[in-house]
């Protein structure tokens, strides 16, 4: 059967939309994140408290359906990189999950009694739902891009051959501290949309100054560690991109620094990295003077830009293998049949659309400032 496109552009696209999911995740269920992290260094009192977590009360659950979406597109449409990573990093991915339990727990538990030890238990473990998350997957990501102990054999069977503790080197905790200030300027900034003109909104300001500068020197160090590193791999043959998914196809070597050959090859891609800069950098001006749209899309142009340069950096590849190369996963030798991406292609066209318009209803449905007054009188109030 003829389908409508090509095996290669479907591939691509679902490399694409996979960059669109994540993203997506990063700018909606981040800044809950974020404000998480932010909860007991903000907010000194109960009122303050209420006020700080109400901000992201409407929409958190909502904000997460972008994480569900990842994960169902990478188990569908990337198969070999679902079953390689879940199980290469399931203490990780468990660790994750477990913190993000806690939240919904605090958010439905928090205000059940009036005990100070009862809710600053649950504030802190909504500070742990928000801190872990953003640490742990911008570890996962840095090891993604220093390569994973994994190896493929005959059978295409995998075999990870690393540890828990090995996960942390010193360029994946830059990678996951880029992330947790990424995501503290992004909850900043929606602070400082949310909350009344007070003291919270002004703490707000002073960490969102602290994680923009910290965002943009994490980012130049991991720049540096790329560029200076041990870092990249490259394809020494050319890869068919239209033949059936194998990972044995195609001889793939460590090439130190080969992650920039891209912007090289296409320099257009250069933009990512650039936004992610000028992003963080109107973010922390626009936290400082408390202009609040332009920090708010200033944080978001950041995430964006920061994520997106991981992408072009690496593409093909997705997921390389630090032990056998020759092992490593890219968005060639390692998707879902043409036909399944077809029509996983004709559903997402289809539901897409709906998440995204459901999700600007429920934002406009929900905007104005959370007031002290309004959580400690509405009955309605976490």
């Amino acid at each position: 059967m003829d389908l409508p496109l090509d095996y290669p552009t479907l591939r691509i696209i679902w490399w694409g939309l996979m960059g669109v999911l994540l993203i997506g995740f990063a700018l909606t269920d981040g800044f809950d994140m974020g404000v998480a992290a932010l909860l007991p260094f903000v907010a000194r009192n109960d009122g303050e408290r209420r006020m700080v977590i109400n901000t992201v009360g409407p929409t958190w659950e909502g904000n997460q359906v972008w994480f569900i979406l990842g994960g169902g597109a990478i188990f569908a449409a990337w198969p070999f990189v679902y079953a390689v990573s879940f199980s290469g990093f399931y203490l990780a991915m468990f660790a994750v999950l477990a913190s993000l339990i806690l939240r919904p727990v605090g958010f439905k538990y928090r205000s059940k009694r009036p005990g100070r030890i009862w809710r600053s238990t649950w504030d802190w473990a909504l500070f742990v739902g928000g801190f872990a998350p953003a640490l742990v997957f911008g570890v996962a990501v840095g090891n993604v891009i220093q390569g994973i102990p994994f190896r493929l054999d005959g059978d295409l069977r995998a075999f990870y051959e690393g540890t828990f503790l090995g996960l942390f080197t010193p360029f994946t905790l830059i990678a996951g501290l880029l992330s947790v200030a990424m995501l503290v300027l992004h909850g900043a900034a929606w602070l400082t949309m949310k909350t009344e003109h007070g003291p919270v909104r002004d703490r707000a300001r002073r960490f969102g100054v602290v994680a923009g500068i910290a965002s943009i020197v994490l980012f130049a160090i991991g720049g540096a560690f790329v560029a200076f590193g041990n870092l990249g791999f490259r394809l020494e043959s050319a890869l068919d991109m239209a033949a059936a998914s194998n990972p044995a196809r195609g001889v793939t070597v460590a090439a130190p620094g080969a992650w920039l050959a891209n912007y090289a090859a296409y320099p257009w891609m250069i933009l990512a990295p650039v936004l992610g800069f000028l992003g963080a950098l109107l973010a922390t001006l626009g936290v400082a003077r408390g202009k609040e749209l332009p920090a708010f899309a200033g944080s978001s142009i950041s995430a964006l830009g920061i994520i997106s340069t991981v992408g072009l950096s690496m593409f093909p590849y997705i997921l390389p293998s630090s032990i056998d190369p020759r092992s490593s996963l890219t968005a060639f030798n390692a998707s879902s049949s043409h036909m399944t991406l077809f029509i996983m292609l004709l559903v997402t066209i289809i539901f897409l659309p709906i998440v995204l318009g459901y999700t600007a209803w429920a934002f406009k449905v929900m905007w104005g400032r959370v007031t002290t007054r309004a959580v400690t009188t509405g009955a309605d109030y976490y």
